[in-house]
């Protein structure tokens, strides 16, 4: 018993922070803000990481996201605390985010070049198999209620955890390093793949390197410097790092 209480937190938070860092990685810095170009190989192990853990649909992802940079806590931005309030966003950032992707004309609008290929028409479009088949291998492989209870602790450690923090508590208090509305939260950092260096992201959109002053660690940037070094990523944007007075 005390076996599988163990198991089930550290799984859902192995499985969480897969999903954080394949968002980032993949969706956000490859496909959003074209700050690195990834190898096929690559691309296709975010995309499978990314169906399994979240279900999550790139082109929806890259478009909702696009909008909020376009219209930065300003009317339009998606999911802005400071037009719907920092707990509402906190609590429903996932229905903000539906509410957004299931508009053609956000899709048509902010991500015209992300379009369908055979692997998003036979596989990963399909995004509630993919999460159907990410319980199933967690339940053949430690269990069904140890598998059940991980993938729902998961479910909640992102979607109602780490993705509005982000979101949410990065639009509304931290530390700053420029003058924008956005926010960086460094312990955070550490959890959300770099994500929560924010305030340094709306700065710089096209820098792949979120940690850019003092004692801040971007989770991903490392992935993505790995990924360079064994040809399965080549890095297009130039990094930035805050001049030390």
């Amino acid at each position: 018993m005390t076996h599988h209480l163990l198991i089930v937190p550290l799984v859902a938070v192995i499985l969480a922070q897969l999903a954080a860092i394949a968002t980032s990685v993949y969706l956000h810095r490859g496909l959003a803000h074209r700050s690195l170009r990834l190898h096929p190989a690559a691309d296709v192990c975010f995309r499978a990481i990314l169906w399994l853990t979240t279900g999550q649909n790139r082109r929806e992802w890259v478009a909702v996201h696009r909008k909020h940079h376009t219209f930065t806590d300003q009317e339009g931005d998606p999911h802005s605390p400071r037009l719907f309030g920092i707990w509402r966003v906190q609590l429903l950032n996932v229905y903000y985010y539906v509410r957004e992707a299931r508009k053609p004309a956000t899709l048509r609008t902010f991500a015209p070049d992300i379009t369908e290929d055979w692997l998003d028409r036979a596989v990963f479009s399909w995004g509630l198999s993919g999460l159907g088949l990410g319980i199933a291998l967690l339940c053949v492989t430690f269990g069904v209620w140890t598998g059940l209870a991980a993938g729902l602790l998961h479910a909640v450690l992102y979607v109602f955890v780490l993705s509005p923090l982000i979101n949410g508590l990065g639009h509304w208090r931290g530390a700053q390093n420029f003058v924008n509305t956005a926010y960086n939260s460094r312990a955070l950092a550490w959890v959300t793949g770099g994500e929560s260096l924010h305030n340094n992201h709306h700065e710089h959109p096209r820098a792949p390197k979120f940690s850019m002053g003092r004692f801040e660690f971007d989770p991903s940037w490392v992935v993505i410097r790995c990924l360079a070094a064994v040809g399965l990523a080549e890095i297009t944007g130039v990094p930035v790092r805050v001049p030390q007075s």
